[in-house]
């Protein structure tokens, strides 16, 4: 059983010193090329590929990282982390000891909260749990992926129209597909301290995309979603925005996301 790392990085001009400062071994590097750089030239013939793409987008960057993936074992990472030097032989281990996993999810620090703690069940992962699941935790099977014929949903994330929620679209659809994900409490890697990309400002276009990733993760069930998001933050955005006005604007976000999707058939 092989293991490669899917790297998304942008206009990366050093390979070696990226591999160096993330600790991995076998990977799939995605640099997306922004800007006028001199960058490293695509390989596509050693077991640390390279390969270079004049667009933007992390979805866009998981899909082509999959797609060039020759491993039975696909790691999702970005480039502001770096991984413990056993990771390798923590994951395949879990593999073996749990043969119908297709996916599996481990421990992942970060530098900025050291002694924060994610409270996930160790085992099986369902729906409701999956959503406190981030990329970078994320390992799986590629042929239980390609052969299910699942993608990061490329309107989501980094670079995208809705910039965040990608991880959870994919882990409910792999769910949909019947795919089994478990979560192993062992440590595999850090996040190094970073200015996150992610908006959490609380205005009416941060929860106009949350409405929107909902109905795209669940769209029977997504009423339920917006329900506990708005109870469960209530802490979060009540200085500067009402329950009501949360409620109201995660629904816009539905709306406008449902005429998005008529246009596209049209």
């Amino acid at each position: 059983m092989t293991c490669e790392v899917l790297v998304s990085t942008m206009n990366q001009e050093n390979k070696n010193r990226l591999i160096q400062d993330i600790h991995i071994n076998n990977c799939v590097i995605i640099n997306q090329v922004t800007r006028d750089i001199k960058y490293s030239k695509d390989d596509l013939h050693s077991n640390r590929k390279f390969l270079s793409f004049k667009e933007k987008g992390l979805s866009k960057s998981r899909n082509k990282a999959i797609q060039n993936s020759s491993a039975d074992i696909c790691i999702i990472a970005d480039d502001d982390m770096y991984y413990e030097k056993n990771y390798e032989e923590v994951i395949l281990g879990a593999y073996k000891n749990m043969p119908d996993a297709d996916i599996i999810a481990f421990s992942v620090a970060n530098e900025a909260k050291p002694n924060y703690i994610k409270k996930i069940k160790n085992g099986k992962i369902n729906y409701l749990q999956s959503m406190k699941l981030s990329s970078v935790q994320i390992t799986f099977k590629r042929k239980s992926i390609v052969d299910n014929k699942i993608k990061f949903d490329e309107e989501f994330g980094t670079g995208s129209t809705y910039y965040w929620g990608e991880e959870n679209i994919f882990l409910f659809d792999c769910l949909r597909k019947g795919l089994k994900i478990y979560y192993v409490p062992k440590k595999i890697a850090t996040l190094r301290i970073s200015e996150s990309s992610w908006n959490k400002d609380n205005t009416p276009e941060h929860y106009q995309i949350q409405g929107a990733i909902y109905y795209r993760m669940a769209k029977k069930m997504y009423p339920i979603l917006i329900l506990q998001f708005v109870l469960r933050k209530r802490n979060i955005y009540k200085k500067d925005m009402s329950m009501f006005q949360v409620f109201k604007n995660m629904f816009i976000g539905v709306r406008l996301y449902k005429n998005s999707e008529e246009r596209k058939m049209l």
